[in-house]
């Protein structure tokens, strides 16, 4: 076997053990975690906003970063419930690049699986004590997920893994909101078939275990735009593309049907700024039509400090090392105007 065993993980009980949730915590993200439960169940008709940085790289500035929202999230909490994102793992097209702080706590330094895990938790940890917001991340490795699920209010799953099984059958086993993203191409049955998966039950081997899964209900779908065969991006985010998906989910054994808007990524061609416009053309179709209204039930945003991206070693505080975001001053207006829409 062509592999070098480098080190020993420690188990998610060790990690957690060291790095506790407090109990006023445990007791936030019960709160939270019933109150997004009932938007996806539609039984709260609040709109969910998952904003932040494409990846987590910095502890300082993200924690900055997710504090900021909580005087916007008093202000808009009668229409909007804001879910921080902290994504602490990055997918990569071609497997080359930063992979996020749970692999590379310093992205100037050599990977550190270990310092990672510990990263990722402490990073998660402090944002929600600072900002009394608990957050969303990508589940990007599912052997990973027992590390933070005490954490999260909000798991992702990203466009190349929604096709692997392992993910679907983790996914049934979680108690919080799941988004599974359409696959590159595009596909939305692939996508619903991967909803499907995760709200059924499940027997399965997980981490050296043989193990059962209840199913979650609170799993949807997350439209992300896709890439054509020729390699151009194509959109799914308008009114004739959610009309679409609504036909689908009514002719699917599923509960609990709901859909996020992802405005970056293929929806947007990476051109962040357009995710204002694409933001607000969802805002405006769910006034338009009551089957997207009741259907959609939230945006993610890709956002921090400062617009755009920088090259790793510019040392730009709040700036992106991945995909560029949109500004703080933006993003704050734009979760404003998103909460004045949702009427």
């Amino acid at each position: 076997m062509s592999f070098k065993f480098l080190n020993q993980l420690p188990t998610p009980a060790e990690i957690k053990e060291k790095y506790p949730l407090s109990e006023e915590l445990v007791k936030l993200k019960k709160e939270r975690d019933a109150i997004i439960s009932d938007v996806i169940c539609g039984k709260d008709d609040r709109f969910l906003v998952i904003i932040g940085p494409c990846s987590a790289d910095n502890e300082d500035s993200v924690c900055d970063y997710v504090s900021r929202l909580t005087k916007i999230q008093d202000d808009v909490k009668d229409r909007v419930i804001i879910i921080p994102r902290i994504y602490t793992n990055k997918p990569r097209t071609t497997g080359e690049g930063y992979k996020g702080i749970a692999s590379q706590p310093d992205p100037e330094k050599d990977p550190d699986m270990v310092e990672g895990l510990i990263a990722m938790r402490k990073m998660h940890i402090r944002a929600i004590a600072e900002s009394g917001l608990t957050c969303a991340d990508e589940m990007l490795y599912p052997e990973n997920w027992g590390y933070v699920e005490d954490l999260l209010s909000y798991v992702a799953i990203g466009a190349r893994s929604v096709e692997d099984q392992q993910h679907r059958l983790t996914a049934s086993g979680f108690d919080v909101a799941s988004g599974m993203k359409n696959p590159t191409s595009g596909d939305f049955s692939v996508m619903l078939n991967s909803v499907y998966a995760a709200q059924h039950p499940h027997h399965f081997v997980y981490r050296g275990y043989e193990v059962e899964t209840p199913g979650n209900p609170l799993t949807h779908v997350v439209l992300r735009g896709a890439v054509s065969k020729h390699g151009n991006t194509t959109t799914n985010y308008h009114y004739e593309d959610l009309i679409r998906l609504h036909e689908m989910y009514e002719k699917m054994e599923l509960v609990n049907p709901a859909a996020v808007i992802d405005t970056n990524h293929s929806n947007s061609g990476k051109q962040f700024k357009e995710q204002i416009r694409i933001a607000k053309e969802v805002m405006h179709n769910r006034i338009l039509s009551p089957e997207i209204k009741k259907l959609v039930k939230g945006l993610m945003i890709e956002s921090y400090i400062e617009e755009g991206n920088q090259h790793i070693g510019d040392h730009i505080y709040g700036k992106s090392i991945t995909d560029p975001c949109l500004g703080w001053e933006d993003s704050k207006k734009l979760i404003y105007d998103i909460a004045e829409m949702n009427k």
